[in-house]
């Protein structure tokens, strides 16, 4: 054996396969585990399995800079080409170390302490690297804030990769799911820092959208420069209604939610993406209104307030978000301001351009309460 071994070119492992059959053969023999030969056997295969180790170290961690350097963050698997790549190789690894069964406990436990550093710090670099992207990505869409925008697909594999990092080093840093060197821990952590990140960047885009829309209705304010130029061409149908404008602001976040919801493989990261929108859409709208209680909306502000807030509600419920979360003192707030407009409009322009058929039941219903409370009070 010796001298056949010694015939064997460097960095050639060939040679595995006889270690693994003779050393599966003497560690089940009570006479020969443990032995000369055995003995033997192991200190002869020691220097190639540590440079064998060392090798593959340094091949993976090349592979991993490589492929993020030319990563297009197409959607593979349950995150992108370059973290499949790498979470395969680092389980082929541990895989092929642990089924050589090594005979020597110490040097055993040593092995695989190294692998599992070496899985939490390769899994710490994919996360950066993940996170450093994202954050480019975000700077290429800050200038795109119409409503025609959507999440890009690349950024829904980003956050996949880092979903599939906390789920990968529960079995590539535990030691038979025991987290013996607190590897996973680390990992853990650093996943949820990085998806609090990414979360926050998401919503901060998404809700830019918003704003957009807000200021465009902003011009139509009671006292602004624009108001009557915008109020003579609105009444006279020149330009598009309240309602096109709320129509449009929820057709982009359907899109946006469809996208999410399709290409984010964990729903539960999703729901909490979604509630934190919503709650973020609704608080900035309830800001927007508390800022003009002095005077009236406008008829195009209210009739786009109105088709926004309706449809966040439903669509969101749609989603799976739960009412308490739905209903809340925001959102009471918010119908409560634009029932009163709706009142006021009512009655003041009972034939406003943004009236459809569909509320005219409701809008006489109105006229006919507001009607009757002097009345009552007299």
């Amino acid at each position: 054996m010796d001298t056949v071994l010694a015939e064997q070119p460097p960095d050639t492992w060939d040679s595995f396969p006889v270690f693994q059959v003779l050393n599966d053969y003497l560690r089940v023999d009570e006479n020969l585990c443990g032995g000369r030969f055995h003995q033997h056997l192991r200190d002869t295969f020691a220097p190639q399995v540590v440079r064998y180790v060392d090798l593959m170290e340094s091949s993976i961690a090349q592979s991993l800079h490589k492929g993020y350097e030319k990563e297009r963050w197409e959607l593979k698997g349950h995150g992108c080409i370059t973290s499949e790549d790498l979470f395969w190789k680092l389980d082929a690894l541990q895989s092929f170390i642990r089924d050589l069964h090594w005979p020597d406990e110490v040097f055993g436990k040593h092995l695989e302490q190294r692998l599992k550093l070496m899985a939490c710090d390769m899994i710490e670099s994919c996360i950066n690297r993940t996170l450093q992207a994202f954050q480019q990505w975000q700077k290429k869409g800050s200038k795109w804030t119409s409503t025609d925008y959507i999440v890009p697909s690349e950024m829904c594999a980003m956050i996949n990769v880092v979903l599939e990092a906390k789920n990968q080093s529960l079995k590539l840093c535990t030691v038979e799911g025991v987290d013996l060197h607190q590897y996973h821990a680390k990992i853990d952590e650093m996943v949820d820092k990085s998806l609090n990140q990414m979360m926050t960047g998401l919503i901060s885009k998404l809700t830019s959208i918003l704003e957009l829309t807000l200021n465009k209705l902003s011009r139509y304010d009671e006292g602004s420069l624009l108001a009557p130029i915008l109020s003579l061409t609105y009444k006279q149908g020149v330009s598009s209604s309240g309602k096109e404008v709320g129509l449009a602001y929820i057709n982009f976040a359907r899109n946006s939610m469809e996208q999410l919801r399709q290409k984010v493989t964990d729903e539960l990261w999703v729901l909490g993406l979604f509630e934190d929108w919503y709650a973020a859409q609704i608080s900035m709208i309830c800001t927007w209104l508390s800022e003009r209680l002095d005077h009236g909306l406008h008829s195009f502000q209210l009739a786009a307030l109105s088709h926004i807030a309706k449809k966040l509600y439903s669509d969101f419920e749609l989603q799976g978000i739960e009412e308490e979360k739905l209903n809340s003192k925001t959102y009471q707030t918010i119908t409560s301001r634009l029932q009163l407009e709706e009142a006021t409009a009512a009655v003041n322009d009972p034939s406003h351009r943004e009236k459809d058929d569909s509320e005219s039941s409701k809008i006489n219903w109105i006229i006919l309460m507001v009607k009757k409370v002097p009345r009552a009070r007299l």
